[in-house]
């Protein structure tokens, strides 16, 4: 059975043209119909997938065996959005779309829920958790509003354990702010979640040098930690320095993750960057002395803000000794 990664890239080729050099998406086309006749169509055309004499590949899927594609959609959301692409850009949405769509599916032939359950669940859900503008209560500014968002969805989990404890139960633990925050997210996406949750309802620093003043706090901790030689509070220190700097992406209105997709990517660049400068040279990069390599990282670095000269000399300066 072919990838179904192999269909979407056939596609989504088919749907590029050259111009000016690059390749570029053809512009989206605005397609007549409202979007709740197009959305039961989707539901339709997932239905019949899944049905006898459907795919065979989309049959034998389960919630546990598309986990993996709807994590692989949510980045290549993320990764369109940055392109500036707007075709890219529907196209991945409508991907993650369907993983919806697919998950509802499965769980409608299970007899558990319908698609239309989660649709009406999250219309009901933005009603409920937007009472300044759909009730009589007034949001002043976003704090505001987050705030009461916080404190609306804490009286909902309190709501949900009161009327799902049994009778003569011990009564469960008592619901915290906190609580909503997945474990299975990556840690620096949970870490800024927690640290959002907090600053919601004022557990914050008033400005971003209290957050550097911690930061700065944290690394002098790490440095006893490793004069000390314990491998656990190392670790553990190394920890709080990390959560401190996601704090101050977060209180700087920064999403970490992002910022550090941003940062790895960048740092491939100037690697390759620097590879490419050394074998012009007749080297390969491995086998430079530390003292070079500075010096192609520095050329590197000066070449993506002026890339005219910078690259061109590096490799004869760096590589001098040689």
């Amino acid at each position: 059975m072919r990838s179904r990664k192999t269909t979407k890239t056939k596609k989504a080729a088919k749907n590029r043209v050259a111009r000016s050099g690059r390749v570029v998406s053809k512009p989206t086309k605005m397609t007549p119909g409202n979007a709740g006749e197009w959305f039961a169509k989707l539901v339709a055309v997932q239905a019949r997938l899944r049905a006898p004499g459907g795919c065979p590949w989309d049959r034998e899927q389960t919630h546990q065996t598309l986990r993996t594609y709807l994590i692989e959609e949510v980045y290549e959301v993320l990764e369109a959005l940055e392109s500036g692409d707007d075709a890219k850009f529907a196209e991945e949405m409508g991907d993650l779309l369907l993983q919806i769509v697919f998950h509802s599916q499965i769980a409608t032939e299970e007899g558990r829920f319908t698609v239309s359950e989660v649709i009406r669940e999250i219309h009901d859900k933005m009603i409920r958790r937007h009472p300044h503008v759909f009730g009589e209560l007034r949001a002043k500014n976003s704090e505001e509003v987050l705030r009461n968002w916080e404190q609306i969805k804490a009286h909902e989990r309190r709501a949900k354990q009161e009327s799902s404890k049994p009778e003569g139960k011990k009564r469960a633990a008592e619901p915290s702010l906190l609580d909503g925050v997945s474990h299975a997210l990556p840690a620096t996406l949970e870490g800024f979640q927690l640290a959002r949750k907090a600053a919601r309802i004022g557990f914050d620093w008033e400005n971003a040098d209290g957050v550097m003043e911690k930061m700065k706090e944290e690394t002098e901790e790490l440095r006893k930690a490793l004069a000390a030689k314990d491998a656990k509070v190392i670790e553990e220190e190394v920890g709080d320095l990390l959560f401190a700097a996601i704090n101050l992406s977060r209180f700087l209105h920064t999403d970490p993750e992002i910022a550090l997709k941003k940062a790895n990517a960048k740092f491939v660049r100037r690697f390759h960057a620097m590879e490419q400068a050394a074998r012009a040279d007749g080297h390969e990069f491995k086998d430079l002395p530390r003292e070079e390599m500075e010096g192609l990282w520095d050329a590197a670095k000066k070449a993506e803000s002026a890339p005219s000269a910078a690259m061109e000399q590096a490799p004869r300066r760096a590589t001098s000794k040689s």
